[in-house]
């Protein structure tokens, strides 16, 4: 490694990648530091690669923005670089009269976030586009899709390296040093321990970011940065039964903002799965409990009376990295540039859970304007 860089990210999932494509260039030396043996192996491989429109997220909060803005840059970019995806389209299904409230306010929280196109729809009108599905009422999200998520992070990481990047994989970030002029960064590989300096850190470590913003120098009980474990769970449908919708149908999502509630994820291939349910966990597991299937098959069945628990086989898990503990409030995405902590240069991604995914090229931007102002 040299001993100077200018830019150095630590993490190569979605969101680092993102990052990187967007402020490599103008002769600036970027190094994005991985763990693994390849970029997305964590939270970005284990997601639903649903393509959220920001109808959920309380309005000006960093998750419905850059939501917004994410979706549409997406799209764009998905039809310029023949990345795939399709655009189902989502409905939100109020399943009996009592939920129809809930949902017009759903409704209405989607329109002030600036989601296009939002559509209420009634029980005869759902019917009339999904006859397998049972509602009182209904939102339609045409904005809503599904993305290859490996393949758009193979286009960031080619967008990034095209434009000089450097990516170095089986490399542990150990400390984050401040010096007089940057950062001296630690790491770990095959060869043992190595240092550079760099004039600006980007955290992009998921599940390991408050790690990170802690070597960095952050107090991260005192500002609130701790992450918690939210596993997801996911059971595959007969294929036979995947022909009987062609949109995602969801559930009203929780009332305790822990979740979308588990509803169907569509790939591009045409195959169902459900989930993801929501498990706060101490540790790293993507095991399946296959005794979750049948409260899988009877947390849909209000609304997809056709989903029988013989219908579901384990298919896989992801954990979310949450800021929200359990029992806890909604918390927003932490995007920030530590200089009022007294650490400048410094720039922490934190709790990047879900809409991410979506998010990330919006959340790209933000990052590549904050290093503007320092470099």
């Amino acid at each position: 490694m040299p001993d100077r860089i200018d830019i150095t990210i630590i993490g190569a999932g979605i969101i680092g990648l993102a990052v990187a494509a967007e402020v490599s260039g103008n002769r600036r030396q970027v190094f994005v530091l991985e763990q693994n043996e390849r970029f997305g192996m964590e939270t970005s491989s284990r997601s639903s690669e649903v393509l959220h429109s920001g109808i959920y997220y309380p309005p000006d909060s960093l998750k419905a923005i850059t939501c917004v803005r994410g979706n549409a840059l997406i799209y764009e970019r998905c039809r310029k670089y023949g990345i795939g995806y399709t655009q189902p389209g989502k409905l939100i299904v109020a399943t009996n009269k009592n939920e129809i409230g809930r949902l017009e306010w759903l409704f209405q929280r989607g329109i002030n976030n600036g989601v296009k196109k939002l559509k209420l729809l009634s029980a005869r009108e759902v019917k009339n586009i999904e006859p397998n599905v049972e509602a009182a009422a209904a939102i339609y999200s045409p904005s809503t899709g599904i993305v290859d998520s490996y393949a758009l992070m193979g286009y960031f990481l080619t967008h990034a390296r095209e434009k000089g990047a450097d990516f170095v994989y089986r490399s542990e970030v150990t400390a984050i040093d401040k010096t007089a002029s940057g950062y001296l960064v630690t790491v770990a590989d095959d060869s043992g321990y190595s240092s550079f300096k760099t004039a600006v850190v980007i955290n992009c470590a998921g599940l390991e970011s408050d790690c990170v913003a802690a070597m960095s120098g952050v107090h991260i009980d005192e500002y609130g940065y701790k992450i918690h474990y939210r596993k997801g769970e996911y059971f595959s449908v007969a294929r036979e039964k995947c022909r009987l919708i062609g949109r995602l149908i969801y559930p009203l999502p929780e009332t305790d903002d822990t979740g979308l509630g588990v509803h169907t994820n569509l790939n591009l291939e045409g195959k169902m799965r459900l989930g993801p349910n929501s498990i706060y966990v101490n540790e790293i597991d993507y095991t399946v409990d296959e005794t979750h299937r049948e409260a899988f098959a009877q947390s849909v069945k209000k609304f997809l009376p056709f989903i029988e628990a013989d219908d579901l086989d384990p298919d896989t898990a992801g954990i979310r990295p949450t800021l929200q503990k359990a029992g806890g409030g909604f918390r927003d995405f932490i995007i920030a540039e530590e200089s009022g902590k007294g650490l400048p240069g410094l720039i922490n991604l934190v709790g990047i859970e879900s809409p991410g995914l979506t998010s990330a090229p919006a959340i790209a931007e933000m990052v590549s304007d904050m290093v503007s102002e320092i470099l």
